[in-house]
């Protein structure tokens, strides 16, 4: 039973920090897409760097929104600000994986990016929530 009520809180707690994180990655994701089309259409780079250019950028726009506004973090910046950078560069990472070989098998590149972003999320949140804004 006290477990059933330690699963409810839980789930009451992390589904209102999800949606917070969801709306912070929404304003961080249109930077990221802003660049990496502009990077792709004006400036010729491949897709999946242009991916990772966009999404270091767009890391930083989360970072801060995610320590204010989704996770109140108040601790140090200098414990939670490489910790977010080492999520973020994983997630970039493997989003510019996903992006590589979506395009290779035809994929448009925007395409390839939403399920990057959408394979991203739910990694990125559980690091995020769990280890970086502890």
């Amino acid at each position: 039973m006290r477990q059933r009520v330690f699963a409810a809180d839980h789930m009451r707690q992390a589904l209102p920090q999800f949606m917070r994180y969801g709306a912070v990655g929404a304003i961080a994701t249109v930077v990221h897409y802003l660049l990496l089309v502009l990077c792709v259409e004006l400036a010729a780079w491949p897709a999946w760097l242009a991916s990772g250019f966009g999404a270091v950028a767009g890391a930083q726009v989360a970072y801060y929104g995610n320590r204010r506004f989704t996770f109140a973090h108040r601790g140090a910046l200098t414990a939670s600000w490489p910790r977010f950078q080492a999520t973020a560069l994983l997630g970039a990472l493997l989003g510019m994986m996903v992006v590589a070989l979506a395009v290779r098998i035809g994929l448009h590149y925007l395409l390839a990016q939403m399920l990057a972003t959408l394979s991203m999320l739910l990694l990125t949140f559980g690091i995020n929530r769990r280890w970086t804004f502890r």
